[in-house]
């Protein structure tokens, strides 16, 4: 399933330990309160925040299933990972994370005031949602 990813080398085969998936699943559960708190303070960075939470609930996902991205474009690899994992029935969704993910680089290093009140409440709610999803897939299959 993941053998064209495997072997353009954007992702990489390792047993990741138990402690590791529950760090990057907390990082994203911090992500979600800390943006939360600063969204009405800053779309920018809140958007920047909720971004990394699903990032790192994606991460711990993939690390779930004895895989890491490779440090070259990791967070554009995270994606398409998770685009195979979890199917059709969720493309749309990571598509959208993965749009973001240029967003957010904007926003990061190139334009500030880029993102809109209702850019970053979409983002945050569909980040909400994600994280939720994950912590279920997690759970179901007991990590």
């Amino acid at each position: 399933m993941y053998e064209d990813l495997l072997k353009a080398g954007r992702i990489r085969k390792e047993n990741v330990s138990r402690a590791e998936i529950t760090h990057a699943f907390e990082l994203a559960k911090r992500d979600l309160k800390t943006a939360r708190k600063i969204m009405a303070e800053d779309w920018d960075w809140g958007f920047a925040v909720a971004y990394n939470a699903v990032l790192q609930a994606s991460r711990a996902y993939m690390f779930s299933q004895g895989y890491r991205p490779t440090s070259a474009q990791s967070h554009k690899n995270t994606f398409s990972f998770m685009i195979l994992a979890m199917g059709k029935e969720y493309e749309n969704l990571i598509t959208y994370f993965d749009r973001m993910r240029n967003k957010r680089n904007q926003v990061i290093y190139d334009i500030a005031g880029l993102i809109t009140k209702t850019e970053a409440r979409n983002l945050f709610n569909r980040a909400m949602e994600f994280v939720a999803l994950i912590k279920d897939m997690l759970e179901k299959e007991k990590f």
